[in-house]
């Protein structure tokens, strides 16, 4: 099997134009079942979708019971560094000007850093450099769609805030109905995202074609979501591996794209380095954010009341996968 990383130098001009054509904005996620996306998004053929603006979180008070919960030099510092990836929305994404960050990692850090009274500081990281550089101390906390799995949780602390999960497209031509067993990609290229739990989902599943007696399936790993999308597009992979939000949006702005299922489901968190003991206090700021109706009001802003949770809750086990 052969993998290969994509270069943005060799796809900038090719990338830029996929995303201005393409409209890879707002996603929607559910439960198997196609939901309405947010006012403002355009279908096949229209134009790019708008981001929605609303400022969710211009309302939260602090919560001073969960502000107690945090580490006194913290209280007394006033801030955190908050490092996060942009992809693509309704995680994370640019508006045109090219520097703005929106989406429901941003609002989820702003409503929950005005809930502990502390202003939170953003810094822009990849996505597969995040959570090496919570452990060294480089930041207090990471975002990025950051799924709970046993292996992270070995020297990650989460506090999670929604369900996503791993979901697969393809282009609309495809014979491919579902992938419920991943023995139903043998001899075809997937593509997904460097770093991610849908690589190592693929890698550590990929002796399974041969043990059926058929040809392994061959990973094409990008650092790009567009450059993962484009290589679908253009026939150089034949199924693209993602977010469940990620995928079920982004397929009604690409012509020839399709959502094919949902795999596996996760809950995704906060990240923090092992022991952090920031923890308890973001917990009670997330739970807090429920209970005022801020929660529902950033999901429902994203398209995505699907991917609530009942609770937040620190470092919980991972989902099991599908057990074919």
């Amino acid at each position: 099997m052969s993998t290969q990383r994509s270069t943005r130098t060799k796809r900038t001009t090719a990338l830029l134009a996929l995303t201005a054509a393409a409209g890879l904005a707002l996603t929607a996620c559910g439960t198997g079942e196609p939901v309405a996306a947010p006012a403002g998004a355009a279908g096949k053929g229209g134009a790019q979708a708008a981001l929605p603006k609303e400022d969710v979180a211009a309302g939260v008070k602090k919560n001073e019971a969960a502000a107690k919960l945090l580490p006194a030099e913290v209280r007394q510092r006033g801030s955190l560094t908050l490092a996060t990836s942009v992809g693509t929305p309704p995680s994370s994404a640019y508006l045109p000007d090219g520097k703005t960050v929106v989406g429901l990692d941003a609002d989820f850090a702003q409503a929950v850093g005005k809930a502990l009274g502390l202003e939170v500081k953003t810094e822009i990281a990849g996505f597969e450099v995040i959570l090496p550089a919570l452990g060294s101390g480089k930041y207090d906390l990471g975002m990025g769609n950051f799924g709970v799995t046993e292996e992270r949780r070995k020297t990650i602390d989460f506090v999670t805030y929604i369900n996503d999960g791993q979901g697969f497209a393809a282009r609309a031509d495809t014979k491919l109905t579902d992938i419920t067993d991943l023995t139903r990609l043998c001899g075809l290229k997937v593509a997904t995202g460097a770093g991610t739990t849908f690589e190592r989902t693929l890698e550590k599943n990929k002796e399974r074609c041969g043990k059926a007696g058929k040809e392994p399936y061959e990973v094409n790993v990008f650092s790009d979501t567009s450059a993962a999308w484009l290589a679908l597009q253009q026939g150089r992979s034949d199924v693209l591996m993602s977010t469940i939000n990620g995928i079920r949006y982004a397929v009604t702005q690409q012509p020839g794209t399709k959502f094919l299922n949902e795999y596996r489901r996760l809950d995704v968190g906060f990240a923090f380095k092992k022991g952090s003991a920031l923890t308890p206090a973001f917990q009670a700021a997330v739970n807090g954010l429920k209970a005022d109706g801020t929660y529902d009001r950033i999901l429902k802003k994203w398209g995505v009341t699907a991917s609530g949770i009942a609770e937040s809750r620190i470092s919980p086990p991972e989902i099991p996968a599908p057990t074919k």
